[in-house]
């Protein structure tokens, strides 16, 4: 059976809001409580971006069935990874181990905060990098470390949850996903592409999570939804090559200003009846991801959808 989730989307809530939904979401159903990792909004109509280590902590203690993960957290510029080893070994023992340790390789808009945005070829490297240096502390190891970009002369994680926090890293490519299959637990990825669950296995995934993530704006009035899809979400369809490397929310919004409401539309289902929705979905379960996280878009929808996934959707996305 496929895992539904549910994304706390950081740049659409403030911190306390996204506690209150993480609980309302468990109680709804949801099997799984995916968070963000932002310090920018992509665009100054979400209006929010709280510390998600924060974040992950309250929701740890305030939830007790659902499994949590950050989806994703960066360890190359905001975050050194030997710290990124010890937050979510930590986030691992308050959860009693539900927690998963999403990883990615970043964005301009979060990471230049602290300085310049490397090459891609450099992130790339210190990316790989860094799951060297997060897998044998997460495994409890005592680590010396000495690469080209980073440098740990001695490190051990202390508190750590009786089995290690696994690890996903996200994968858009060859390079990527290969990373992902020697040193990760699970893939993730935000598009639902067999072929990518297909190059997953054959270099070494097989057997393990695949996890994706779906956009929807549910409401009563499509019209509406298709609104407010486009306010806040129309960054969504440029792609990864693009989205990367823009610096802050005046570069997203002057990028977006020819994205029409129904060229958003098309990529993201909107309104009222529950079979579009659920079909955005099946996509990703038919393209062979295990764990799939449904984004609600639209910051002060999020009580109302729950109560109606609670109700409509997560019943209907049981039976796929």
């Amino acid at each position: 059976m496929v895992s539904i989730g549910y994304t706390l989307l950081c740049e659409q809530a403030g911190p306390k809001e996204l506690v209150d939904y993480a609980v309302r979401a468990e109680a709804a159903g949801f099997d799984q409580l995916v968070m963000s990792d932002h310090y920018y909004p992509w665009l100054e109509s979400q209006g929010h971006s709280p510390y998600a280590w924060s974040v992950l902590g309250a929701v740890a203690h305030a939830t007790s069935r659902a499994a949590l993960m950050s989806f994703v957290t960066c360890p190359i510029r905001r975050y050194h990874p030997a710290v990124v080893a010890q937050k979510a070994s930590t986030l691992g023992v308050l959860s009693d181990g539900r927690f998963t340790l999403g990883l990615g390789a970043g964005e301009n808009l979060n990471e230049h905060v602290v300085g310049g945005w490397p090459h891609v070829q450099q992130r790339h490297e210190m990316f790989e990098e860094a799951l060297q240096i997060i897998r044998p502390l997460l495994n409890g190891e005592t680590l010396t470390f000495s690469g080209n970009h980073f440098d740990v002369p001695d490190a051990y994680v202390w508190d750590r949850p009786e089995r290690p926090v696994p690890m996903a890293v996200a994968g858009s490519g060859r390079q990527s996903v290969t990373l992902a299959a020697e040193y990760a637990d699970g893939l993730i990825a935000t598009e639902p592409e067999p072929h990518l669950v297909e190059m997953y296995e054959q270099v070494g995934g097989a057997g393990r999570p695949r996890y994706g993530q779906v956009a929807i704006c549910y409401g009563p009035d499509e019209a509406e939804c298709r609104k407010i899809a486009h306010d806040q979400f129309r960054w969504f369809g440029m792609g990864w090559k693009v989205n990367t490397d823009l610096p802050d929310t005046d570069s997203f919004k002057a990028a977006t200003q020819s994205v029409r409401e129904e060229d958003v539309a098309a990529g993201i289902s909107c309104g009222p009846d529950v079979e579009k929705h659920v079909a955005a979905f099946k996509k990703f379960v038919d393209a062979g991801f295990t764990d799939v996280a449904l984004i609600q878009v639209g910051g002060d929808s999020q009580p109302m959808f729950l109560d109606w996934a609670q109700e409509e959707l997560l019943p209907r996305l049981r039976e796929l």
